[in-house]
């Protein structure tokens, strides 16, 4: 063999040059591609007039359940599991001696986002609401006296 075949193709006289068919594969690619023009041009899907419509949202954000592992104290995991929809929180406590989940604490925080100036444990939901009505009512009493 000579340098100049070694090389690759030449115009050396006497060396042919042939080059190989495309492998079928990618003439079902280039008809793929032409099929996906050809339908983005011409728009052929199910909505009417070929318009774009929204769906309706609720409010901004990520709504659903959804859970996550953590370590609820030294050598003991469980699953955290947030209800956005509902405002509600529950944490499951794994225990290893019996293989199995048990229901740690359950809480609503629907009303929590209101309180102002709170830090306290034993205090459920109920008393919390109860406590925003109380300082909703204060501040609406508070403003009434401010005006003239």
């Amino acid at each position: 063999m000579t340098a100049i075949e070694a090389n690759g193709p030449s115009d050396a006289p006497g060396v042919a040059n042939v080059r190989p068919a495309p492998h079928p594969v990618f003439w079902v690619i280039a008809g793929a591609l032409l099929v996906i023009a050809t339908a983005e041009i011409l728009r052929l899907d199910d909505t009417p007039g070929g318009i774009a419509l929204a769906q309706p949202v609720m409010s901004g954000g990520a709504r659903g359940v959804f859970a996550f592992s953590g370590q609820l104290s030294k050598g003991t995991h469980g699953v955290y599991m947030v209800d956005l929809d509902k405002s509600t929180i529950w944490v499951y406590e794994y225990l290893a001696q019996k293989g199995c989940l048990r229901l740690a604490a359950a809480r609503t925080w629907k009303y929590d986002r209101f309180l102002e100036d709170f830090n306290g444990c034993d205090l459920p939901p109920d008393a919390v609401e109860l406590m925003v009505e109380q300082e909703r009512k204060t501040r609406l009493q508070q403003s009434e006296m401010d005006m003239p």
